[in-house]
């Protein structure tokens, strides 16, 4: 049998006697050349079509009738799901344009420290964390109300309680904080509790209840500081030098 190349003329008129395997081969080479290739669809533009093309096969047996209707729609609301999932994948989870801040105590009220202790202690032993972390910090805000370190104010919210209450417990400050952004991030959706979070505000609880306030000059006569005493009157002197 003769060989690819025989009987066939060069460009010089010489017969062309290339093997069929290196001729093979060199046409595949020059077939790689970026050249040939730089109109090619980009991998990216061949995986959108692949996709499209699935999606409108899909639709288009939606539309059909018996099996193939019913294979069309199943399809269709699996790559759907896929779709779903890989969006939440790269964007994450969708998040709240804006929250309403609410009162620490919502809409019932505020109630004693001892009441929202028992409250939360009855939420953890049910492993109730969310419920549990709500009614300890309103424990831990009813509890400086009642000691006079915060005044009882309507519409107050954590963050509002925790500035307050930092500025007469300084060295809680920083807990303070946290502790507040950890209730509303609970309390609005944006974060799971667990335990660790309501012990965290459990423990923060029993050391305020064990400190004493720092009084400053500017906190005189605010709820829960003491005002600067009034110097003593200066004798009067009475007629005769007796006082």
């Amino acid at each position: 049998m003769p060989d690819w190349g025989e009987g066939l003329l060069a460009a010089g008129g010489a017969p062309v006697t290339v093997p069929r395997d290196p001729a093979r081969e060199a046409a595949r080479d020059e077939l790689l050349d970026a050249e040939y290739h730089k109109h090619d669809p980009s991998v990216l533009k061949r995986i959108t079509d692949w996709f499209y093309d699935h999606i409108a096969r899909a639709l288009d047996s939606i539309s059909g009738g018996g099996a193939t209707g019913t294979t069309g729609l199943v399809l269709f609301l699996i790559v759907a799901v896929l779709i779903g999932a890989a969006l939440w994948w790269r964007l994450g989870a969708p998040r709240r344009a804006a929250r309403t801040v609410q009162d620490v105590y919502g809409t019932d009220g505020p109630r004693s420290a001892d009441q929202y202790r028992a409250d939360a202690a009855a939420h953890a032993a049910a492993g109730r964390w969310t419920e549990a972390v709500r009614e300890q910090m309103r424990a831990l805000v009813r509890a400086l109300e009642e000691r006079t370190l915060l005044d009882t104010r309507p519409g107050r919210t954590a963050d509002e309680a925790a500035a307050e209450a930092g500025r007469a417990l300084p060295e809680h400050a920083a807990a303070l904080a946290a502790a507040a952004r950890t209730f509303d991030d609970i309390a609005y959706g944006e974060r799971t509790a667990d335990q660790a979070a309501y012990r965290l505000l459990h423990e923060l609880d029993r050391t305020l209840e064990r400190t004493r306030p720092v009084l400053t000059p500017d906190a005189a006569g605010a709820p829960g500081s003491a005002s600067t005493p009034a110097p003593a009157p200066a004798p009067v002197s009475t007629p005769g030098g007796a006082a």
